[in-house]
């Protein structure tokens, strides 16, 4: 995305990110995960990356988060190599700005501690409050608890993790993150365990945090509806490749690469009959290598031709900010 949003605070440059896909091999062949990704995120700002299962939403993030090394290409915070982040202090200070939402809204808290238990720790642990004033503790856990819309605070500050719902739970999450002043917040699939009767609250929370906290968001998810109401940029990825990206509106109004279009069409659309096929071939999802060749959706695209199977497309900028991954378009 080449153009600038207001400061820019992560940026991936040319990512790669391959795993052996046997580990008991002695010639450990090797799986791509990530090939070629390249992306930024600005401060009050969203950015969805949308695709099916296998396409490496998670593993981009899991990257960001430091979970995972790249093999080749850079993730730049605040313009430094995240990998050059290795002293004590500096991961701290790393862990502080860069948190994760995950997908379990319930494994990601321990059961055998309160909800006020898990919002003083990180507060504890990153010292923004002292730990010899109980007063200062309370009024700050409960005052998180009110941000996050869990009233009375008193009340839920009490409870375990098995007593809130989902809902309830995503949003404990989401005040840790709010607790420790992080400026990325990286949200994998959040509100997919969740009742679609809740799913609304949790992403109007998150939307505001993104604009009170200045926070910028990384939103992952599969279901493309939910990305256009949560962020103002889009990332279509595909077998580890981001096949079309830029701003949200222009993509969903206007997909250009026939898998973006693709799932476009999926959506449920009132107005259309139920019978209406999507456009597009059932082929399998290839497995990817270091030595794949061609474009990873040549062999479900209705456009494929020799070229598609042999090399992957260059980025072609379609707009200011909209790009896309496809030979109908290098011209």
């Amino acid at each position: 995305m080449s153009k600038e949003f207001g400061q820019l605070l992560v940026e991936g440059k040319n990512l790669v990110k391959d795993f052996p896909i046997n580990s008991n091999s002695l010639n450990q062949p090797m799986m791509r995960a990530i090939n070629d990704v390249s992306f930024k995120m600005y401060k009050s700002r969203g950015l969805s990356v949308v695709g099916e299962s296998g396409s490496g939403k998670s593993t981009t993030a899991k990257m960001i988060a430091k979970m995972y090394a790249p093999t080749d290409g850079i993730i730049e915070y605040k313009g430094r190599d995240i990998q050059t982040i290795d002293s004590r202090s500096d991961l701290m200070a790393y862990r502080e700005g860069v948190q994760m939402v995950w997908q379990d809204p319930f494994g990601s808290l321990n059961p055998t501690h309160n909800i006020f238990h898990h919002i003083l720790r990180p507060l504890l642990i990153h010292k923004k409050v002292d730990p010899r004033n109980k007063k200062e503790q309370e009024e700050r856990v409960y005052d998180l608890l009110e941000q996050v819309g869990l009233i009375p605070p008193k009340e839920t500050a009490q409870k375990f993790p098995h007593q809130l719902s989902g809902g309830q739970r995503q949003r404990v999450n989401l005040a840790r993150n709010i607790a420790v002043g992080a400026e990325v917040v990286l949200a994998d699939e959040p509100t997919s365990m969740l009742d679609v009767s809740i799913r609304a609250g949790v992403l109007n929370l998150m939307e505001e945090m993104k604009f009170e906290k200045e926070m910028s968001l990384l939103y992952i998810t599969h279901d493309i509806a939910t990305a256009r109401y949560i962020a103002e940029d889009l990332a279509v990825m595909y077998v580890g490749h981001m096949v079309e990206w830029g701003d949200t509106e222009e993509i969903i109004h206007d997909p250009q690469h026939p898998y973006t279009q693709l799932l476009v069409s999926a959506v449920p659309d009132p107005s259309k009959s139920i019978h209406e096929k999507l456009k597009g071939n059932k082929g399998e999802i290839p497995l990817w290598t270091p030595q794949s060749l061609g474009c990873p959706f040549a062999g479900r695209c209705q456009h494929a031709t020799d070229k598609c199977k042999e090399k992957l497309p260059e980025v072609t900028q379609l707009s200011d900010n909209h790009f896309v991954r496809c030979y109908l378009y290098e011209n």
